[in-house]
């Protein structure tokens, strides 16, 4: 047998290079032709309408595109999720309801947890190579559990509190600042009842800053003393809600009324977990010139949003189709305007070529938009384990 030479090596290797992302582009090819005629249903929560017209616009791009109809099932993840337990607990392991699923990390972490999900699909989807996963670790961990390409990262979120300029002259700067506005401006501040997602994250806030980070909130809450982790929470909340908008007796139920609230004045802080949610509001008439955007000195609560397939999905190609054009470049910049949408995108301007970057470079900021340096100092959410725990604490004490 003749010896192999380095030559002889080197151009199988690089026969092998070519070959990959020729391979790759075919199997993807082949996804896009199997997709054709499909139809995707699209749990997806529906309480926005400026998003309801995001998710109809990326439906016709898809079918303008790929020919595939995407009908947004409008429910919430959890809604969707009961439905698919639901499916495989009467053993329908295929052709089931939800194709895709807006899902958050608790969810996704049941689901993971469950066996309830399709499998690894985002490392075989062409735009995934565009995700900024080495600067944003929250599209790698959801809620610090380990995506491993369970679920394709969607957009960024981050706790942001707007302000009416008109009304605080020196928004406050921590918890402690914001019980000694609520005190000196009672009736001026409120915040939505858990489980309304804004509230769960907003009592996750104070209990990340009231406990200074505590270690114990990064892992299963049933490793942790959790009366001894909460009571710095409860103390506080305890002193907070007589001074809020109608004493803290009744409570908004989620971001729309407290928007409202904030709009009619009756109310001087809210909060959102959108950067760009005080700017797309002024944009859009919803919001008043005067208001603005503030975070905390030590920073808030951030994290990414994905889509799902589930394990019975009818249709889980079409379903990678769709969820591959959302994190395209053109899907990300449009949802990234504000006067459209305003979420954050998930992917790396680095890795973006001219023409995609420029499509983020003309985006509108809006005059109530923090910079990315003012965004900076982003909290980790706790483990998932600790919503369903502080929900029931929470509503054992408070609610109704």
């Amino acid at each position: 047998m003749k010896p192999v030479t380095r030559a002889a090596i080197a151009t199988l290797v690089n026969l092998t290079l070519i070959a990959l992302p020729t391979a790759h582009a075919d199997a993807w090819q082949d996804k896009l032709d199997q997709a054709k005629g499909q139809t995707v249903y699209f749990h997806a929560w529906g309480g926005d309408e400026n998003i309801n017209d995001y998710i109809q616009w990326a439906a016709d791009r898809v079918k303008a595109e790929y020919d595939i109809d995407v009908k947004h099932v409008k429910s919430g993840a959890a809604t969707a999720v009961s439905q698919v337990l639901a499916e495989k607990s009467a053993g329908k392991d295929n052709g089931g309801a939800v194709d895709l699923i807006w899902i958050n990390g608790e969810n996704f972490a049941s689901m993971k947890k469950g066996g309830l999900l399709y499998g690894a699909f985002t490392q075989d989807l062409p735009n995934y190579a565009l995700v900024d996963t080495e600067n944003k670790p929250t599209t790698l961990y959801d809620f610090t559990v380990p995506v491993d390409h369970l679920e394709a990262p969607w957009g960024m979120a981050q706790l942001v509190f707007m302000y009416d300029s008109e009304l605080v002259s020196q928004p406050p700067s921590n918890a402690a600042e914001l019980l000694a506005f609520a005190q000196a401006n009672p009736g001026r501040f409120t915040y939505p009842a858990p489980p309304a997602f804004h509230g769960t994250t907003f009592v996750k806030q104070m209990l990340i800053e009231l406990s200074e980070q505590n270690a114990a909130l990064y892992a299963p809450v049933t490793m942790a003393d959790f009366d001894s982790v909460t009571a710095p929470l409860w103390e506080y909340l305890d002193q907070l809600h007589p001074v809020m908008w109608r004493q803290g007796k009744t409570f908004t139920d989620g971001a729309p009324r407290m928007k409202q609230l904030l709009n009619d004045g009756e109310i001087a802080i809210s909060l959102s977990f959108n950067p760009f949610e005080a700017s797309s509001a002024i944009a859009n008439d919803e919001l008043p010139n005067s208001i603005r955007t503030y975070i905390h000195d030590n920073g808030t609560i951030g994290n990414s949003h994905f889509v799902a397939i589930p394990y019975n999905a009818s249709q889980p190609v079409a379903a990678m189709v769709f969820a591959d054009f959302l994190m395209s470049a053109e899907a990300q910049a449009r949802k990234a305007n504000p006067t459209i949408w305003g979420d954050p995108t998930v992917l790396s301007m680095d890795k973006l070529d001219a023409s995609q970057k420029a499509q983020f470079d003309n985006l509108p900021q809006g005059i109530a938009t923090l910079s990315n340096q003012e965004l900076a100092k982003v909290l980790q959410e706790p483990h998932a384990s600790w919503v369903a725990a502080l929900e029931a604490a929470w509503l054992e004490r408070y609610g109704n």
